[in-house]
């Protein structure tokens, strides 16, 4: 059996959503100083709807592919079904990655969740 799954290699060879969200509402970055993989996401909100997410992420392919379907996950999402996103739902939509990889999907859920922290402290204002 492949270490990878055919969704894995097709976020990582393809990755989608891919860049920076000059004006982004939302900003979260993360890294694990373990392996080395830093993320970082960024959402645009639209009257509490993920209207846009993006993310530069420097590390292995589970890392990027990661990024890659946890911002397709959400996008089209109300902010309050985007916080629930676990790192569980991020493996399962790419049909799963090696234990020793699992770390990257819980990188991804940490990187929405400070983005939406964010982009709740500035409503605040």
């Amino acid at each position: 059996m492949a270490l990878y799954s055919d969704k894995v290699m097709d976020h990582f060879l393809h990755p989608r959503n891919v860049g920076v969200i000059e004006d982004a509402d939302g900003v979260g970055e993360v890294g694990n100083a373990k392996c080395g993989d830093i993320m970082k996401i960024y959402l645009k909100i639209d009257n509490d709807i993920i209207t846009d997410a993006k993310f530069e992420t420097f590390g292995c392919g589970s890392a990027i592919a990661s990024s890659s379907m946890a911002t397709e996950l959400i996008i089209g999402k109300p902010v309050s079904e985007a916080m629930e996103l676990t790192n569980k739902a991020v493996a399962e939509a790419l049909d799963g990655l090696p234990a020793h990889k699992m770390h990257c999907s819980v990188l991804a859920e940490e990187a929405i969740q400070n983005a939406l922290e964010d982009y709740k402290s500035k409503q605040k204002g």
